[in-house]
């Protein structure tokens, strides 16, 4: 197999161990909060994350740093892509709105 397509392979990899990793962040944090024991479900969610990335990384990247620094490029871009989806909307405030708070 080629180094390019391994390379890509591996960035697929920790691309979707990013998706994983930090949607079930976002995931977390929205049950959590709600939730009677936030402690379990933080603790609990943190465990598995990690767990589920630390291994993904040791099998994907094994003992070649390109696997590796593809893994870890996949990753990185996962956290932008789930962070730009799970952001909020903001509202956007009018002219006349910042203008009301000015003093007379």
């Amino acid at each position: 197999m080629s180094e390019t397509l391994t390379f890509l392979l591996a960035g697929t990899a920790g691309f979707l161990l990013g998706i994983f990793f930090f949607g079930g962040l976002w995931w977390t944090v929205r049950k959590g909060v709600l939730s009677p024991r936030p402690a379990l479900w933080f603790l609990g969610s943190a465990l598995l994350r990690m767990g589920v990335a630390i291994v993904g990384f040791y099998f994907v990247g094994g003992e070649q740093w390109q696997r590796w620094l593809g893994c870890i490029i996949g990753f990185v871009a996962a956290r932008f892509i789930v962070l730009r989806l799970t952001r909020p909307l903001i509202e956007h405030h009018s002219a006349s709105t910042k203008e009301a708070h000015h003093a007379p």
